[in-house]
């Protein structure tokens, strides 16, 4: 396949050429700040931890193989060398003893910007700041030893609340001056407002290259395949609105009498200031390769770890996914950075991680519009064939070319079949066969569980009570079991998820036949089903959307779990909580009708409904 044939002719070249003559990618680290953590707290045998803090300054080679990937890399300003620089914000919790810890550096790709390891695994506070025994929560990941390590590595988001921070380059024309080009902006609200920002509420969005684009267009719909309703140019204008004042604005934008709650609104205008995306993944990968294998007396983990981790929840598991699709998994000289992947409810889904005016935090609206790339084929990690297009591929592809593939824990949720397209992870694009995990990766579903563990005791604009399962315990486990088979050899218990062939995964259709019969609980008709996208003529070779929106193509074809007599899903792991219920408990919850968009399934959001506590009135309501 190509992807071999390019493996081959880089390394016949780098024979040729002997070492390649290339900056280290990492060429200084700025420690800005050291101190205690948790107060100086002992966790176990390890003892105290120390928090380091500062930023990493990269210099890129645009013509080293391992760049060549990274879309308009070629593009960005270069220095007089001719390397591409930047810097981003980085954080180390550490044992301040290095004797005392296990060795292991466990990275999490910051969601957004964020931290998250430590509410997730440590049931700490959930900071983007962590310093106190609050935040330090039950000292899991601390007891157990872990060097855990953050870096920066998506452009937009905003600077507050603690998020890291990385300066990006700009991809310039042929001219000197930022390129400019078509995008796209989706907008859903959950009640009426007059402003938007063009993107996220959180993060940046790409600027209008004029305040009064004619040829701009705001579109509006009910569904994602439904008839696109241009609403007239004069009803609205690049805006912000606040405290009733208009102001213009080439991030925002302003639509006379407000955007009507759950309908999906898009802003197609021309914008500026493209951004060289793809070097996050990039900075990802120089950092992880720094603080691992450099013995820069300036590096703060020289000679403490001997091997790496990465994790990440949700987007950030997608931010893994793509690294895998596109080799970023090893550094300038051919080193694979992670030994092993913990890839938490991400789905099927890679993302918007590297193309030409990538939006990294995007996320959709109910209906996921999937005007970017988060989905595309390939899903399994063992090759497979798009009928549509006869291309064959993997997740895998290029680990495998490279003999470069580390252990892979894959955890999903029940959630993530109706909202992220999980099952095409492990069935053929069309929903009919079950397809195997490489022998490197594991699949365990969490049955029952939604998106993320949420303890709230409202509905919010749910329609029913908020499913309140935490799996973090088990996922504890699992990260105790991938580290012992990546450092250890231990081989992990089986996959565990939903199957077609023994009928514990099955059609919308059949879910809804099968569910019990709940009063006043009703069932969705639909799950995600994501289209294939016809994204212009350049998107394949240069990565660049000249169809802006795109046109949809047929739909990738998606399965759910199938439910038990008590409503909840089969062919997963059981939590205690599960395998003893005093409720339903569901990945999907619909929406409100008064917040908008009544029939759909949320994002994020399962459904817990309580037994009835008296057996007679139980019996008659099943």
């Amino acid at each position: 396949m190509r992807l071999s044939v390019w493996r081959a002719m880089t390394g016949a070249l780098l024979l040729l050429l002997g070492a390649y003559p290339c900056a280290a990618a990492v060429e200084r680290i700025e420690i800005t700040a050291r101190s205690d953590f948790a107060g100086g707290k002992y966790f176990g045998t390890v003892g105290t931890y120390e928090k380091v803090v500062g930023r990493l300054h990269y210099a890129v080679d645009p013509d080293h193989p391992a760049n060549a990937r990274v879309v308009d890399l070629a593009r960005a300003r270069r220095d007089a060398d001719g390397l591409v620089r930047f810097a981003g914000d980085f954080m180390i919790l550490r044992p301040a003893d290095p004797a005392r810890g296990n060795r292991r550096l466990l990275y999490e790709v910051g969601n957004r910007g964020g931290v998250g390891m430590l509410g997730f695994f440590n049931d700490g506070e959930w900071t983007n700041t962590p310093s106190t025994a609050a935040d330090a929560g039950n000292g899991f990941l601390f007891a157990q030893g872990f060097t855990l390590v953050w870096s920066a590595w998506n452009w937009d988001v905003l600077d507050k609340d603690g998020r890291m921070q990385i300066d990006l380059p700009l991809a310039l024309g042929d001219d000197g001056a930022p390129l400019t080009g078509l995008v796209s902006a989706e907008i859903t609200v959950k009640e009426r407002v007059d402003s938007q920002p063009v993107a996220w509420g959180n993060s940046r969005g790409y600027p209008a290259v004029s305040l009064d684009q004619s040829d701009a267009r705001l579109t509006v719909r009910p569904y994602q395949r439904s008839p696109r309703q241009e609403v007239p140019r004069d009803q609205w204008r690049f805006a912000r609105v606040e405290n009733g004042q208009s102001e213009p604005d080439p991030t925002h934008v302003a639509l006379d009498g407000g955007f009507e709650p759950g309908l999906l609104y898009v802003l197609v205008y021309r914008a500026t200031d493209a951004r060289v995306v793809g070097l996050g993944l990039a900075a990802i990968r120089d950092a992880i390769s720094f603080f691992r294998f450099s013995d820069d007396a300036a590096n703060p983990l020289s000679g403490a770890i001997d091997h790496a981790l990465i994790f990440g929840i949700s987007q950030s598991g997608r931010v893994i996914n793509h690294m895998l699709l596109e080799a970023f998994h090893l550094d300038e000289r051919d080193r694979m950075i992670f030994d092993a992947a913990l890839i938490h409810v991400a789905g099927s889904g890679k993302g918007g991680f590297n193309h030409r005016f990538a939006q990294t935090t995007r996320h959709g609206s109910p209906h996921e519009d999937h005007q970017y790339p988060a989905d595309f084929f390939p899903f399994t990690t063992v090759p497979q064939v798009d009928p549509a297009t006869d291309e064959r591929d993997s997740l895998l592809s290029r680990a495998v070319a490279a003999r470069a593939v580390p252990k892979l824990f894959f955890t999903n949720t029940s959630g993530e079949y109706w909202t992220r397209s999980a099952s095409l992870m492990h069935t053929d694009v069309d929903g009919v066969v079950d397809i195997a995990l490489a022998d490197d990766a594991r699949l365990y579903v969490l049955a029952g569980a939604q998106h993320g563990s949420w303890l709230v005791s409202h509905r919010a604009w749910f329609e029913n009570c908020i499913n309140p399962l935490d799996h973090r315990p088990v996922m504890r486990a699992l990260l105790l079991r991938l580290d012992a088979w990546a450092t250890r050899g231990e081989t992990p218990p089986d996959s565990v998820y939903p199957k077609l062939a023994d009928q514990t995964l099955g059609e919308v259709e059949a879910y809804g036949r099968r569910f019990p019969d709940i009063p006043d609980i009703r069932v969705p008709t639909g799950n995600l089903r994501p289209p294939r996208l016809d994204l212009g003529e350049r998107w394949e070779n240069e990565k660049i959307i000249d169809r802006v929106p795109p046109k949809f193509g047929a739909a990738f074809e998606t399965r759910v779990p199938m439910p038990d007599p008590d409503g909840i899903d089969k062919g997963g792991l059981r939590m205690p909580s599960i395998a003893v219920p005093l409720g339903t408990y569901t990945g999907w919850n619909l929406r409100q009708e008064r917040f908008g968009a009544g029939d759909q399934i949320d994002r994020w959001v399962g459904t817990f409904v309580p037994f009835d506590w008296d057996l007679e009135q139980r019996e008659r309501t099943q």
